[in-house]
């Protein structure tokens, strides 16, 4: 039987801080995603060597346990192909609006093909050279691996990058064919003056999907001091990279001159967006877990949160982690999109049916789809923050009290005073 994580022995909030993938509590695997994982039924791939030929989708993998030395590889479906059923497999940016289970299964059929790299000290590698090949082709790529024994059937959860199946260390690969390869993302792998954040934001300008340009940067293929990149840390990368840049263009557009509140829901993970008309950015991201939640074994609420002002962060997001970067992009998008600017408060409240962690593409793309439709317009802060709590289980009063900005703007205008809250 699998020991679940009782309320009393671990702090309030420390496991809505960790998600399963910071090992706060000492724990080598995280007993809650083990248990919860146990409950999404998983279509195991029968393998009956350890050769296998399939389509690999462009694809790459940089774990970021024992750091710097790390297992990196492509990931290959057993079967062939080219189009959009292959694709799919590693492209969250296409994922938006599918259920649990078929996310997971989209996962359990890409084998993992792992072998172990030095992050820094890669050159004439081989195999490395030919991953590298896959993970800046457009399309799936014909490829042969011959594995060092049968890949070993698993599934593995994280807050920050999506699922990963079975896994299998390559003792040979082989492509079969020429991948293509797009010539932006040409242009910006062959320049080797061209820095790493300038190539980002070059590539997402080309409108190149965003799992693109986080798998160039993982793969070690952009930058002037070239490394291969953990996964996870590629994902949060990116989402800091391109919101910063477009932040730098939100700052020089007009305000908003109303109050809009936009809403979405996915997974069990509730949005209430709201834009405050202000001269000058600021941007908070605001996390209510639900008790008995996927993260939070105890049964009251716990609300964790991240800010900034007009001069940005200085310090990591440790509380919200990568999900604040991936929202703040989203956000940032809309205004660029808009070409207005404003202060920003996202709430996202997570219920039980968010029962594993699938990535923070959840966060980035929820947010997304809830700038394809029209806005609530209010008048007044009272009216946008009234309406927002009518959709949470948390009352808006916990909310206010965990805000920094809503704080800030209550000493600024008495805002408890101005504000009559529903309780």
């Amino acid at each position: 039987m699998i020991d679940m994580v009782k309320p009393p022995s671990l702090p309030k909030g420390l496991c809505v801080l960790c998600k399963g993938s910071r090992n706060l509590c000492g724990k080598n695997s995280c007993p809650i995603i083990m248990k919860q994982q146990a409950l999404i039924p998983l279509k195991k791939i029968d393998f009956t060597s350890n050769e296998l030929f399939g389509s690999s989708p462009p694809s790459f993998f940089v774990g970021h346990y024992n750091y710097p030395d790390v297992l990196v590889g492509p990931m290959i479906p057993p079967m062939i192909g080219k189009g959009e059923e292959i694709q799919i497999l590693d492209r969250p940016d296409l994922w938006y609006g599918k259920p649990i289970e078929e996310l997971v299964s989209y996962r359990t059929k890409l084998i993992r093909s792992a072998f172990r790299a030095n992050v820094q000290k890669f050159a004439n590698n081989r195999i490395l050279e030919q991953s590298q090949e896959l993970a800046m082709a457009e399309i799936p790529v014909d490829t042969e691996v011959l594995f060092e024994k049968e890949p070993k059937f698993r599934i593995i959860f994280d807050s920050h990058s999506q699922p990963m199946g079975p896994i299998g260390h390559i003792q040979k690969l082989h492509i079969t064919e020429n991948p293509k390869v797009n010539l932006f993302m040409e242009k910006a792998v062959q320049d080797t003056d061209f820095k790493a954040n300038l190539a980002m934001s070059y590539l997402y300008d080309q409108k190149l999907p965003l799992s693109d340009i986080i798998r160039v940067l993982s793969a070690g293929l952009v930058g002037i001091k070239r490394r291969l990149v953990p996964t996870r840390w590629a994902i949060t990368a990116t989402d800091d990279t391109i919101s910063k840049q477009l932040i730098k263009k939100v700052k020089n557009f007009p305000e908003m001159d109303k109050y809009q509140v936009y809403s979405a829901k996915y997974l069990d993970n509730n949005f209430q967006i709201l834009f405050i008309p202000n001269r000058g950015w600021s941007f908070e991201q605001m996390e209510t877990w639900s008790g008995k939640s996927a993260f939070n074994p105890h049964a009251d609420s716990v609300i964790v949160h991240d800010h900034e002002f007009y001069e940005g962060r200085k310090t990591y997001a440790s509380r919200i982690t990568g999900a604040y970067y991936a929202a703040r992009l989203s956000v940032a998008e809309h205004l660029v999109r808009i070409k207005r600017q404003a202060t920003v408060v996202i709430f996202r409240e997570v219920s039980s049916g968010y029962i594993v962690p699938l990535g923070v593409w959840v966060i980035r793309e929820t947010v997304r789809d809830a700038f394809t439709r029209s806005p609530q317009i209010f008048e007044t802060l009272n009216e946008a923050l009234n309406e927002i709590g009518k959709y949470f289980q948390t009352p808006l009063r916990r909310w206010l009290k965990n805000s920094a900005i809503l704080d800030n703007i209550q000493k600024q205008k008495t805002l408890l005073d101005y504000i009559k809250l529903r309780t």
